[in-house]
């Protein structure tokens, strides 16, 4: 942490939008930190924060038990926001009153605002705004010197300020792509209430990641780097080696659960056009042998992640050794996901890239990334100077195809996968619409189908096709991609993947699925 920039104090309760809350400050130029609700209160006072958010979560308040904090936050002299579970606990710890709601409010909801300064300045009072409800409790009674600000018929408190000790809450979760005008709000509260300044860029970020890379690695410390290809690896690969140079050493590991070409682009890229040092290992033997007869999501993420870090032990030690630390392209969706990292969230699923290496591995993380959303790594990445072709490639599962072949993985199941998943990438990169789509990919399912090729019957393999629109991979909603484009994929698919005779298209948004369906 700086000890000299401007900071928003984040407190986390256990929301799954707790990161986002920390994305949407960022992108205005605020630097934020997310905290567990347990923070000590002295703590708080030495990061000296700027402004207080405290976050949603999935208790209730008023719940033997529940996750609180100090009464005294509120009186450290800082503007104060409280989101969904945020301001019911404000108020309940304020005098206020919670109970739970007759009508569990999740989804999209319709606001009217009653007093358009503050959190709402620029706004319109009576006028009604969209904004993403998700909560089974309400304020029923708010706690002394707080009026409405907002409010919608089953909730007559949605949002609300003590203008005397610059308190603000609101119900609904404006840090959401699904409220449309939640950067505004978010905006007036970092900049018209709390004052903050928009100093927080990725030029400063390189800087100070340099450094504390350099001061981890020493002046002799050697680091190896798992590469993949994607935007991730690929930017912590660059930065890593602006600041150690030649002490890094790249490694590409083919587990034969890639995307087509993906091996030969990689190498091309990495040696010829950076000139890293790059090593390639062929693993794709040993990743199928532990895969064989494994149909369990949670299994298969594993046992990628233990014959991952096994690769890579082998590799160090093949390389001569020497190696001190093991670089890797972690992100902030990533940790959220996998474990209560900063707080008590609930675990989605696991990601072989977190979670810390077994002691039998000599390499210490190096992780520069794990505070970074996807939009933010690209911004740094081109700050690097990262060719945009490579910026803007779609994200791709640490376990690849793995978790997009539901069932078992064989190497001829990944063969067929391959062959859609390239016919798709090519029909939505000649549509215009790669840089558009967030991910779009196919899927083979565990399931085969009955159909008619040349007059004969066929019983053969389904493939889904899944494409999304996102901000940051933690929420995202189905495209409704053209229906020429959609008949186009099927009949490539159909007509030249040998072994598939039925195409499906997936309209699930996250939530309640999830981007990957393993």
């Amino acid at each position: 942490m700086s000890t000299t920039r401007e900071t928003v104090l984040i407190l986390d309760f256990g929301s799954q939008y707790t990161q986002l809350i920390a994305r949407r400050v960022r992108e205005q130029r605020v630097y934020s930190e997310i905290h567990p609700y347990t923070l000590a209160l002295d703590k708080i006072r030495a990061i000296a924060p700027k402004a207080i958010i405290l976050s949603g979560g999935p208790s209730s308040c008023y719940e033997p038990g529940a996750p609180t904090v100090s009464p005294e936050v509120f009186a450290l002299g800082v503007p104060v926001l409280g989101i969904c579970y945020g301001l019911q606990l404000a108020m309940k710890l304020l005098g206020g009153v919670v109970v739970p709601a007759q009508d569990r409010e999740y989804g999209r909801a319709t606001v009217r605002v009653t007093r358009a300064s503050g959190l709402l300045d620029g706004f319109k009072v009576g006028e009604d705004i969209g904004v993403w409800m998700s909560h089974g409790d309400r304020v029923e009674a708010l706690a002394p010197g707080f009026e409405v600000v907002a409010d919608t018929p089953s909730s007559p408190f949605t949002a609300v300020v003590d203008r005397a000790r610059n308190i603000h809450g609101v119900q609904f979760h404006p840090e959401v792509a699904h409220t449309p005008r939640g950067n505004e709000i978010i905006s007036n509260f970092l900049f018209k209430i709390a004052g903050c300044k928009p100093d927080w860029t990725m030029v400063s970020f390189v800087d100070e990641a340099v450094a504390a890379i350099r001061a981890k690695v020493g002046d002799t410390g050697k680091v190896l780097c798992g590469l993949s290809g994607g935007v991730d690896s690929s930017v912590v690969a660059a930065l890593v080696h602006k600041a150690i140079g030649d002490r890094l050493t790249c490694v590409f590991v083919d587990n034969g659960l890639l995307r087509g070409g993906e091996r030969a682009e990689v190498d091309q890229i990495f040696k010829q056009h950076f000139k890293i040092d790059l090593r390639v290992v062929d693993a794709e033997a040993r990743f199928l042998a532990q895969l064989s007869g494994v149909t369990e999501p949670e299994t298969k993420r594993k046992r990628i992640g233990r014959e991952f870090i096994a690769v890579f032990d082998e590799a160090a030690h093949g390389l001569g050794g020497g190696f001190d630390f093991l670089a890797q392209g972690t992100l902030y969706p990533d940790v959220i996901e996998s474990v209560s990292h900063k707080g008590p969230s609930a675990t989605i699923k696991t990601h072989h890239n977190v979670g810390g290496l077994p002691e039998t591995m000599k390499l210490s993380l190096i992780e520069p990334l794990r505070e970074l959303f996807k939009d933010e790594v690209r911004e740094l990445g081109a700050e690097l100077g990262l060719p945009r072709h490579l910026l803007w490639r779609q994200p791709f599962p640490g376990p690849g195809l793995a978790v997009r072949i539901l069932g078992e993985v064989t190497k001829a199941r990944c063969d067929v996968l391959r062959a859609a998943d390239a016919i798709i990438d090519e029909e939505i990169r000649a549509a215009g619409l790669y840089e558009q789509i967030w991910q779009s990919f196919g899927v083979l399912l565990p399931v085969k189908s009955v159909g008619v090729m040349g007059d004969e019957r066929t019983y053969a393999d389904v493939i889904a096709i899944r494409a999304v629109h996102s901000r940051d991979g933690m929420t995202a909603d189905w495209v409704p991609l053209p229906h020429e484009l959609l008949a186009g994929m099927s009949s490539r698919i159909i007509n030249e993947v040998r072994g598939v005779n039925r195409v499906v298209y997936d309209i699930t948004s996250k939530p309640p699925g999830t981007i990957e369906w393993e």
